[in-house]
């Protein structure tokens, strides 16, 4: 499976980003053999609809998980709609983030966050 993490840096030992339609990074991993990948998201500087412009980035790679901090409403909706499970972490680097979504310790996301946690706020 082809896992995501939205980072602040392109090295596997990268913090979570706290943004996920801004992050930097993606680390895209391959959580059978662990081989990764960090590309930087194009959707960084967008003006408006990062989120949405995130998740095709993703979905245009094989992504089939994401780990972030928070998603909103729409890269939430565009999530559901590509078939991208959803993860969610208050932190941490992207390494240890992988062993705990394998070990199955993150939180799988049922809803967006309110539009109040991330007007505003890069996401």
């Amino acid at each position: 499976m082809k896992l995501a993490i939205s980072t602040d840096a392109p090295q596997l030992n990268a913090q979570l980003d706290p943004r996920f339609g801004r992050c930097a990074y993606f680390i895209i991993i391959d959580t059978e053999t662990r081989e990764w990948n960090a590309l930087p998201n194009p959707a960084a500087g967008a003006g408006v609809g990062a989120g949405p412009q995130s998740v095709q980035f993703l979905a245009n790679q094989g992504v089939e998980a994401v780990v972030g901090p928070h998603f909103g409403p729409k890269a939430f909706t565009a999530l559901e709609a590509a078939g991208i499970r959803i993860y969610t972490a208050s932190g941490g680097q992207a390494d240890a983030l992988l062993d705990d979504f394998l070990a199955g310790a993150l939180v799988p996301v049922t809803q967006p966050a309110s539009e109040g946690r991330h007007r505003g706020a890069g996401l």
